[in-house]
């Protein structure tokens, strides 16, 4: 996780558990095996989660004053509920499903119709912003706890403020009702947790062991223990039938940083306790052990290269890795690590077995796709490697750099052969003609120049750009080059006469990256202004528009295929997609086929040495996925041990791998009618988009009466 982790909550089944990041994002982890099976973006940060009692609806709420309900099958958001004029604090759905709970810094409560959406009732009562809200567990009543160093009890039906606990000396942040509906535990920066009877509204117990703020608070499943995270660190357990001593029980340790929340599992086995160290830990009290999951790619995604067997894609990023993906199941195949800064852009070798890759850190690399090893380092460069190439043949490298400058090199020993020079400013894109008997490069200069193989001299240059050409390809028919630029068109050009055949405008920025399908009819672009554009390279003619992204589109590749039409996508926020692109009846369908996003599960080449309440079997396991070291420590207070530990492992020298990755299974086939509409694009020019309005990706089509979508 590349983010603090502001809250966590089971699945009512509990075979997930949903992960709110202080990012926005939220991440949904099977239980089964820890894999990040979902995640959900929308929100702008700091978001707090509730499952709904059937398990299949999650709510969030989050700074950005919204609740959101999100379907999880699907990941569609159902509803973004407005109305709140300050951050959200906490959500909570009632125990019978039929109200949605929100906490906010407008010192208000909002209850809300999940199946409408419509707000049906607000309380106010709270002079301070209202931190956490909770209901009993027969849904009659609410408590909730503010910043005014209060916890109130509400009752549902009337909206009426039935008790004012106020024993606390400073802000409430956490609150739970016991199983039983008969206490509450109260969590305060004053360092202390306090038991309240709810039919007296008397405070029972005040518990302290904290050195630092308590932040949240959660009982076990049959109430007889209270857990406590707080602003130290630790997590302590407290025994809800011996309390009088005011000592407790066992203290958790592990966490770096503040913890913000915690959860109890359904089968009260688990408590998951979530940290400002940006880790998620699972602890249980009969057993443990440690294992790790950690994200795809930490940063934005610079290009997007597929297989020429089409069975993997390299994604490049500025983490400094090249990650392979396994194109049928979106898996993360395997980290290449060894760059010192970002990787820019990789290509495969024509058959497949190699990539060579270039770098801000002024190198190119070679590797050995089945192996993940780098064979060669070319320097030479003395500046930023922007874009390499194989000849079609694969016995030649060529790279293009901002030193002005292109490289050849020998594709199997690593040898340089010789340096091109001609560009009048940084060489940003570079390729081979399909036969192998012209190379295209792309420059800042705003000139695209066609170079001989054979005399390795230019023969042509072509001016049309008024910005940086940022991308170019040759399609597939071999008589006919795209340009991407920084002027937001992309141009298309007769290789043989040398000129301008059209230019294609539309994006509302700068272009990025290009491709063209396997059989040279569409053509697939990639800009600044979060889109993808896919086009008639024919008539020119826009037949659909994918929005919006995260970010900035800066990688798309079509796969090989005869039969059928998949592109992928990097995007800026780190996620690579894949949509599967058909036409029925004259209509363009574009549909999310997998996300794979943050959340991979990562062991090789990281150390096991310090990580705490390793079994044996846990640790034979880490070790099969590459794990080094011995642990040397094990935690002996009581059995309190991390069973799982959602983290980054300390990484050792050797580097590290990503196994499983995040997947949204999203194909076609598994989406109804109504959601398929959703990606339908007609291709007739004055048509409209069909489509739902809560879908974090847009798909129009363009044309005289286009139909757009806000979000």
């Amino acid at each position: 996780m590349h983010s603090y982790v502001w809250s966590c909550a089971f699945s009512p089944d509990g075979k997930s558990l949903a992960v709110g990041l202080a990012n926005g994002d939220i991440q949904v982890y099977t239980t089964s095996d820890w894999e990040v099976a979902r995640v959900l973006r929308g929100h702008m940060n700091n978001v707090c989660v509730a499952y709904a009692p059937d398990g299949d609806v999650v709510a969030a709420g989050s700074a950005d004053g919204t609740v959101r309900l999100w379907i999880l099958e699907s990941g569609i958001c159902l509803y973004n509920l407005t109305g709140h004029t300050n951050i959200i604090f906490c959500v909570a759905y009632s125990p019978h499903g039929k109200q949605v709970a929100s906490a906010s810094g407008d010192k208000t409560i909002r209850q809300w119709n999940p199946a409408t959406g419509n707000c049906c009732q607000i309380l106010s009562g709270h002079e301070g912003e209202v931190s956490c809200v909770a209901y009993s567990p027969n849904s009659d009543q609410i408590a909730s706890g503010g910043y005014d160093c209060t916890v109130r009890l509400w009752n549902v039906l009337t909206g009426e403020c039935s008790h004012v606990f106020d024993s606390h000396s400073d802000m409430v942040w956490g609150i739970a009702f016991s199983p039983q509906g008969n206490q509450i535990a109260s969590a305060s920066k004053d360092r202390t947790i306090r038991l309240w009877d709810v039919e007296s509204g008397e405070c029972r117990h005040t518990l302290e062991g904290h050195d630092a703020a308590v932040t949240s608070v959660v009982y076990s499943l049959a109430g007889d223990r209270v857990f406590s995270g707080s602003w130290d660190g630790t997590v302590l357990v407290w025994d809800v039938r011996d309390v009088q001593s005011g000592l407790y029980r066992h203290k958790l340790t592990g966490h770096s940083k503040h913890v913000f929340c915690a959860a109890f599992s359904p089968n009260g086995n688990m408590v998951a306790s979530g940290s400002a160290d940006m880790t998620v830990r699972l602890w249980d009290v009969s057993f443990g052990g440690s294992q790790h999951i950690s994200s795809g790619h930490g940063q934005e995604i610079e290009k997007i290269k597929c297989s020429p067997k089409g069975n993997m894609i390299a994604s490049c990023s500025k983490d400094t890795t090249i990650r392979l993906w396994d194109m049928g199941t979106g898996t993360c195949l395997k980290t290449l690590c060894g760059h010192g800064n970002t990787v820019i852009d990789a290509a495969f070798s024509p058959q497949g077995n190699h990539i060579c890759s270039g770098s801000a850190d002024n190198t190119v690399r070679i590797w050995d796709v089945d192996t993940g090893t780098c064979q060669h380092t070319l320097t030479g460069h003395t500046d930023q490697v922007r874009r390499t190439a194989y000849s079609p043949e694969g016995s030649q490298i060529i790279s293009a750099s901002v030193d002005k400058t292109l490289r050849v090199w020998n594709a199997t020993t690593g040898e340089y052969q010789r340096t091109l020079k001609g560009h009048t400013d940084e060489v940003r894109s570079v390729v081979y003609s399909p036969d192998g008997s012209l190379i295209a490069t792309g420059s800042k200069d705003k000139t695209i120049r066609l170079w001989s193989v054979e005399s390795m001299t230019c023969i042509i240059t072509l001016i049309g750009h008024r910005g940086w050409v940022h991308d170019i390809v040759f399609s597939p028919r071999e008589d006919e080059l795209a340009s991407a630029g920084h002027d937001k068109t992309v141009k298309l050009w007769n290789v043989k006469a040398g000129i301008c055949r059209l230019t294609l405008n539309g994006h509302g920025n700068e272009v990025h990256c290009i491709a063209y399908s396997y059989k040279g009819d569409l053509l697939a672009s990639g800009s600044q202004d979060k889109t993808v554009r896919l086009w008639d390279v024919t008539s020119g003619r826009c037949l659909a528009i994918v929005q919006k992204f995260q970010g900035a589109i800066f990688g798309v590749a079509w796969i090989p295929s005869t039969d059928a039409n998949y592109l992928v996508t990097g995007c800026q926020d780190g996620s690579v997609l894949k949509w599967h692109i058909t036409e029925e009846e004259g209509q363009l369908i574009v549909s999310p086929y997998w996300v794979a996003s943050n959340g991979t599960l990562t062991v090789t080449g990281a150390s096991i040495q310090d990580v705490l309440g390793l079994t044996a079997l846990n640790e034979q396991l880490l070790k099969q996925r590459g794990a080094l070291c011995e642990p040397k420590n094990q935690l002996r207070e009581a059995n309190m041990i991390p069973a799982l530990m959602i983290s980054q492992l300390r990484q050792s020298s050797g580097g590290m791998e990503l196994d499983p990755s995040s997947i949204n299974n999203l194909s076609n086939e598994q989406l109804s009618a109504d959601q398929r509409d959703e990606y339908r694009v007609d291709r007739r020019m004055n048509s409209k988009v069909k489509g739902r309005r809560h879908h974090p990706y847009r798909i129009e089509s363009e044309g005289q009466n286009t139909y757009r979508h806000s979000r």
